[in-house]
């Protein structure tokens, strides 16, 4: 009997472009835009549909991180593996982290935003920025070693600390690797559990538009297209210099690394939109863990630099931080020394740290800062309060190109990038 070969199966045939995510929170964004603008009232009536949209990401964010860790941990088996991606991961977010702090320290010098506005700091308003100064204090070092660790494991996963998942999720992700056989099957029943999660996902993302519509027209209505006038020079250079930093030093080691970052950007550009829509690049999260493991990152280096990028990879925050800073010192005609200047940095690099996982992280990241160096008045917080939320969405989207690049870059030290995989996903094969 002559065995008949079944014929192979057909491939889906690709969506039409108006079915795609991106197009739909394009088409939200602007709408937002429009109702924000034209409609103030009823736009900042809105913002409970943002609101609501990031809240149902959060709600699926923790398990997401749990499961994606412990699977990608316990996958590996090699403890010694573990701590070398671990190692290699820190080494590129101090490296880069720096690197951000001191291209916005270098910008802000050069361009000065803040230079002849004359500010007297006993006219600024401090009880605008109170509740940012009050929270300050979680930034410090002990304050954020304290933080790490959860009242109980359990509470890792309800309370929506990231930091606090991430703890209990490599300690659980070890402990599997190590009891042999009965944790290949608890890791092949997460696994399965994960597959769930992640449908889950697909199907909250299907709110997306509405969410970033939501957001959008808060923004605009509450703010006004207006209030960046008062600010542009601040705003222009903020969003110049993180340009910058995306395109030419995440650009380069991309280049260096084999892939391009406009290919990269064009990839995920569902997601940034998402992302600028909610002005949170939380808002993303899980669907770059997607992304990525389909463009031939190891899943076991995906689960553990993507959630950690996001507390310790900020590239976007503080490029923010040192630029913001030396902007209130020079509307306040402080003139800073190099010492100080130095000083900012460097206390920026452990606030920024301390902050990670802290709702509203750039600002009260700032506030910590100012409050270290006396001679910067943190009233002066108060002049850029008003376009902060213009400057939170080039934060997010920076910090989000900055961890997709985190992640290819390190899975490519451990040989545990498949090119073939990563070029049909940039499109370059």
């Amino acid at each position: 009997m002559i065995a008949i070969p079944e014929p192979a199966p057909v491939p889906a045939a690709p969506l039409p472009w108006y079915r795609h995510l991106y197009f739909w929170v394009l088409i939200a964004i602007v709408a937002g835009v429009l109702v924000g603008h034209f409609a103030p009232a009823t736009g900042t009536a809105l913002k409970p549909l943002g609101d609501l949209f990031i809240k149902l990401v959060k709600m699926i964010i923790t398990p997401v991180i749990f499961l994606t860790i412990v699977t990608g941990i316990a996958g590996m088996r090699d403890l010694a593996r573990v701590g070398r991606v671990a190692a290699k991961a820190f080494a590129y977010f101090l490296t880069f982290s720096t690197l951000a702090l001191i291209v916005g320290l270098i910008v802000a010098n050069v361009v000065r935003p803040g230079a002849g506005l004359n500010i007297d700091p006993a006219t600024l308003d401090a009880s605008k920025v109170a509740d940012y100064a009050a929270k300050a204090h979680q930034t410090s070092l002990t304050g954020f070693v304290f933080d790490i660790v959860p009242d109980t494991a359990l509470s890792a996963l309800t309370t929506g600390n990231i930091l606090q998942t991430l703890f209990v999720a490599i300690l659980f992700g070890i402990a599997l690797a190590l009891i042999g056989e009965r944790g290949e099957r608890v890791t092949a029943l997460l696994e399965d559990v994960s597959i769930a999660v992640f449908r889950m996902v697909g199907i909250l993302m299907k709110a997306a538009p509405i969410g970033a519509f939501g957001a959008m027209a808060f923004t605009i209505g509450a703010y006004g297209i207006g209030a960046l006038a008062n600010l542009a020079a601040l705003v222009a250079t903020f969003y110049a210099t993180s340009l910058i930093f995306v395109l030419v030093v995440l650009g380069l080691v991309a280049r260096v690394c084999g892939f391009s970052i406009f290919r990269l950007i064009a990839y995920l550009k569902a997601e940034l939109l998402l992302v600028l829509g909610t002005s949170s690049s939380e808002s993303a999260l899980p669907s770059l863990i997607e992304k990525l493991e389909a463009a031939g990152c190891a899943k076991p280096v995906v689960g553990l630099v993507v959630p950690t990028g996001y507390s310790f990879n900020l590239d976007g925050t503080n490029i923010y931080m040192t630029l913001a800073a030396l902007f209130i010192a020079q509307a306040c005609n402080v003139d800073l020394t190099l010492g100080q200047e130095l000083l900012l940095l460097g206390v920026a690099m452990l606030s920024s740290k301390g902050a990670a996982g802290v709702t509203g992280a750039g600002f009260i990241t700032l506030a910590a800062t100012l409050s270290i160096v006396p001679s910067v008045p943190v009233a002066g917080m108060a002049l850029i309060l008003g376009v902060d939320r213009f400057m939170s969405e080039c934060r997010s989207l920076t910090n989000f190109v900055g961890n997709a690049v985190a992640t290819i870059v390190v899975s490519r030290w451990e040989n545990a990038l498949d090119r073939d995989a990563l070029n049909a996903a940039l499109g370059t094969r």
